[in-house]
């Protein structure tokens, strides 16, 4: 248990590095932009409520075989979410490499 929040506060100590860097700040805000504009849509045109939309946004762009439990219906909804996929992956990949980088970077910082 001691070794999850030891975990926990390098993440969180890691987060804060990257936070001040702007690259970080620009993916930070694409995604957020990303995740709204897709539950938007899923509540609009799909009928989802909004939990199940927000749920369906963020476990899709999470590398991870998580089944989220909601597909698409539509046709229109099939080629948003093509869409949708193709530049959240990319987007979220590159946050977490940043995390990683920094929570990597904090480690090497702190043994010497």
């Amino acid at each position: 248990m001691i070794s999850f929040f030891l975990t926990a506060a390098r993440l969180l100590k890691a987060l804060g590095k990257a936070m001040a860097r702007p690259v970080f700040q620009s993916l930070l805000l694409t995604l957020f932009l990303i995740l709204l504009s897709g539950t938007l849509f899923y509540t609009q045109v799909e009928g989802w409520h909004v939990l199940d939309a927000v749920y369906f946004g963020v476990v899709s762009l999470i590398p991870t075989g998580v089944e989220a439990g909601v597909s698409p219906s539509t046709s229109t909804g099939k080629i948003f979410t093509m869409m949708y996929l193709l530049v959240g992956v990319g987007i979220m990949i590159s946050l977490l490499a940043m995390i990683a980088k920094e929570v990597i970077n904090y480690n090497i910082e702190n043994k010497q």
